[in-house]
Parts: structure tokens; C-alpha cells; sequence
């Protein structure tokens, strides 16, 4: 009887002390995302339901803010594949939904923003990018400021001007960033034969990119003035008919592609590319991240769909059509 006690008191201690360690460990957790400011709002879930009419089934509207605040664009920016993607989201909403975000989205927002900057310090990827960024955001702000009280603006002005400053800040050490020389006793770029060269180039489909690499030595310099090369930009990008509204002729009659291609850039949105996006399930109307490797693995659609035949029903989501879906 006396063992039997043992046992039972043993195992009572046992299950309370599994309790009390399991309540210690949420309890930690819990106070982690609330105090890590620049941890991203927490959701094990990285997709949501995108619905812009009340039903019984589901209740109220999905936002921006609360769209951007589930689909864990922290963690995206860390894969090459997606940081583009991420940043042309961020100048998008920048230029013209920033108001539209609640008090924790902009807090996510300019968390996540923070993180970019560092990142692009640390390993000097795509500057230029993020300083457009930094330039339309600081235009954004600045014109909100000036025209407090007439225009809706989430939050205390002095965080908005605190904000504004970080802005500033950011921008003079992006502008005073210096490339580190790598030191390379092995092959290099200018050993590389002139075929490989070209293809190199023509692989490129930013003209700033063409133009930055030209700059590197004579060689590539010479190959990134090539005609058929800005032709074959021009005609990616644009159609026959803008090259017509804004056709550049040099004084023996040749179409000067390059001069054509920094104009039409000017007036018309260069194609978009991005080695990933975000996508949208026409069956279940929920956007998501499309993780291929666990959909090649355990046939993971990336969320919990369904439908069928899955992959019949996604499309990829651009970062305008992102913000178009909570236009309503």
C-alpha cells in the first residue's frame, strides 16, 4: 500500500512538475514576441484568407495590415529568391497605402524594413534598390508631416518624425557604403572568355545592372555598348508599339537602343521578375508562400487546400496585385 503511494505521489510530482515546466516555457515564449520589438507579430500559419465580403462562415474583411502582418516577410527577405520581391512590396506600399496600415503593421513594416538596410550594409547586396526605397518612403513621410491633421495618419506624430530621422540616417550609410576589394589569387570575371562574357550579360534584365558591369574593365565596358543587346532589352520589356512614340535615331539613321531604353523606362513599367512570389489559391481565396521543397518532399501546397488538383488553382501573386486584392 505504502509503494503504491510512493508510486502515485511520484507520478502526481512528475506531472505537476511536467505542467509547471510546460506553463514556464509558454509563459517565456509569450514574453519573447511581446518584448522583442523587432520580431515580427507571431503566427504559425504563414498564409491567410483573402475575402472581400462578410459571410457566416467568415466573419469581417481581411486588410492590408493584417496581410501583411501573417505572411512572415522577415523570414523571406533571407532567401535571395524573394528579396526583391519583398522590397518592391515595401516601395509599393510606401508610395501609397502606407497610411493604411494599422499600428502594429507599421511596426512590423518598419521592423522589417530595418532588417533589409542591415542586411544590405553586412553583405552589400542590390544598394541601389533599397535606396529607391528609402527615397520614395522619405518622400511619403514628408509630405505626411508637412500635412498633418489633413490626411489620416496612425499614430503619434513625434514616432513618425523619429521615424522619418532613422530614414535620413539609413540613407547617408547606404550612400557611404564602400565595396570591399575581395582578394583572389584564383579565376576571375575578366579570365572569363568573350562568349561567356556576353551570355552573361544578356541575362541581365536591369540596364542599371549592364551599365554598372560595364563599368568593371575596358572589356566589359565594350560588350555592354553592344546594340543587339539593349535591342533585345527593349523588346523584353516594352511593345513595337511604344518603340514607335519614342523612337531615338542617332545621325546615320541607327536606332540608339540604349538612349531608347532609359526613355521608354521613363514613361512605360519595365517588366517585373522575380525568382519567387507569393501566390493566391483561386479555390480556397487564401494567399500564401510556395515552399517547392516542401511540395517536391511531403506534396505541401503551402496551405491547407482543398481542392482537387491544387496546383491547377495557384497563381502567382505580383507585388501590385498584392496590394489591388485589398482595394475594396
Amino acid at each position: 500500500m505504502c509503494l503504491y503511494f510512493s508510486i502515485l505521489n511520484s507520478e502526481d510530482g512528475e506531472i505537476f512538475n511536467n505542467e509547471e515546466h510546460e506553463y514556464a516555457s509558454k509563459k517565456r515564449k509569450k514574453d519573447h514576441f511581446r518584448n522583442d520589438t523587432n520580431t515580427q507579430s507571431f503566427y504559425r500559419e504563414k498564409w491567410i484568407y483573402v475575402h472581400k465580403e462578410s459571410t457566416k462562415e467568415r466573419h469581417g474583411y481581411c486588410t492590408l495590415g493584417e496581410a501583411f502582418n501573417r505572411l512572415d516577410f522577415s523570414s523571406a527577405i533571407q532567401d535571395t529568391r524573394r528579396f526583391n520581391y519583398v522590397v518592391k512590396l515595401l516601395q509599393l506600399i510606401a508610395k501609397s497605402q502606407l497610411t493604411s496600415l494599422s499600428g502594429v503593421a507599421q511596426k512590423n513594416y518598419f521592423n522589417i524594413l530595418d532588417k533589409i538596410v542591415q542586411k544590405v550594409l553586412d553583405d552589400h547586396h542590390n544598394p541601389r534598390l533599397i535606396k529607391d526605397l528609402l527615397q520614395d518612403l522619405s518622400s511619403t513621410l514628408c509630405i505626411l508631416i508637412r500635412g498633418v491633421g489633413k490626411s489620416v495618419l496612425v499614430g503619434n506624430i513625434n514616432i513618425w518624425i523619429c521615424r522619418l530621422e532613422t530614414i535620413l540616417a539609413w540613407q547617408q550609410q547606404l550612400q557611404d557604403l564602400q565595396m570591399t576589394k575581395q582578394v583572389n589569387n584564383g579565376l576571375t570575371l575578366s579570365d572569363l572568355p568573350l562568349h561567356m562574357l556576353n551570355n552573361i550579360l544578356y541575362r541581365f534584365s536591369d540596364g542599371w545592372d549592364i551599365v554598372t558591369l560595364g563599368q568593371v574593365t575596358p572589356t566589359l565596358y565594350m560588350l555592354s555598348e553592344d546594340r543587339q543587346l539593349w535591342k533585345k532589352l527593349c523588346q523584353y520589356h516594352f511593345a513595337e508599339k511604344q518603340f514607335c512614340r519614342h523612337l531615338i535615331l542617332s545621325e546615320k539613321g541607327h536606332i540608339e537602343w540604349k538612349l531608347m531604353y532609359f526613355a521608354l523606362q521613363k514613361h512605360y513599367p519595365a517588366k517585373e521578375q522575380y525568382g519567387d512570389t507569393l501566390h493566391f489559391c483561386r479555390h480556397c481565396s487564401i494567399l500564401f508562400w510556395k515552399d517547392y521543397h516542401l511540395a517536391l518532399l511531403f506534396k505541401d501546397s503551402g496551405h491547407p487546400c482543398t481542392a482537387a488538383d491544387p496546383d491547377s488553382c495557384f497563381m502567382p501573386v505580383s507585388p501590385q496585385h498584392f496590394i489591388d486584392l485589398f482595394k475594396f
